[in-house]
């Protein structure tokens, strides 16, 4: 376990910028506002706080934190633009985007094979798609899920690599089933509703971490992508100002800070 946590933390600070320093901060432009969407049921990146925590309070009166949360405001506060933090329905994305009611769509969000859609930043964190099992399961290989009940999130990477590019796997299951937000997948697979859950390898991670010794991770990976930020297909000048920004944070220290610690 301690490996995979140190291997997450090793993929976070592979980052996708060059090596070229960047002198100054940037212009402060305090008459933007970021309104970030994301998936509230999503951690390490995005999740609701409970009890006193601290976190980013929504319009529905609640706190939220994580990593992408962290690392929006870190560019806010560079730039002197207002974070508004946006839980959404993951599903609704998109026309939140098209209509303005999110600025942005910035939680684990997956480049490859969406490059066309969105406006993007560069990519800032490498990543893969793998499946998880329960500890006790006879499952061990990716062949070994012919036949069994997988189940992913809804329009996720992992559900478009198993109907794209891994049909062929996707096709031999006894079903593969969607679902809202993988914190309700996990509990499907606990209970043995499902026999695998196929899911981003930071999410295997935390919920391997937060179960200690009821799931584990099949060795061989679905997939490997990178995350970025997307923005509408018109607002190319505001991804390219939030990766200016990313690669500043990053030459100051801010990211390998922030990768530590979420690294538990």
């Amino acid at each position: 376990m301690k490996k995979k946590i140190v291997a997450i933390l090793a993929t976070c600070m592979m980052l996708a910028f060059s090596a070229v320093a960047l002198a100054g901060c940037g212009s402060a432009d305090s008459g933007k506002k970021l309104i970030v969407g994301f998936d509230a049921a999503y951690p390490p990146y995005g999740y609701l706080v409970t009890g006193d925590g601290d976190g980013y309070t929504a319009a529905d009166g609640n706190k939220y934190t994580g990593f992408d949360l962290d690392l929006a405001n870190a560019v806010c506060e560079k730039k002197g633009w207002e974070l508004q933090v946006s839980p959404i329905d993951w599903d609704s994305k998109d026309g939140l985007l098209g209509s303005g009611d999110i600025t942005c769509i910035w939680n684990g969000f997956t480049y490859e094979g969406r490059e066309d859609n969105y406006a993007f930043s560069d990519r800032y964190m490498l990543n893969e798609q793998v499946v998880v099992v329960r500890a006790d399961s006879s499952i061990k290989k990716l062949s070994d899920l012919k036949g069994k009940n997988v189940i992913t999130q809804k329009d996720s990477a992992a559900l478009d690599v198993l109907t794209d590019a891994k049909k062929d796997l996707g096709d031999s299951f006894n079903k593969l089933e969607t679902i809202g937000d993988y914190n309700n997948a996990f509990m499907q697979l606990e209970s043995g509703a499902v026999d695998a859950v196929a899911c981003d390898l930071s999410i295997a991670a935390y919920q391997m971490a937060a179960n200690e010794g009821k799931y584990v991770q099949l060795d061989e990976a679905l997939s490997s992508e990178h995350y970025a930020v997307a923005f509408a297909k018109d607002n190319q000048e505001m991804a390219d100002e939030v990766s200016e920004t990313l690669k500043q944070l990053d030459e100051d220290g801010t990211v390998k800070e922030l990768c530590e610690k979420y690294a538990d």
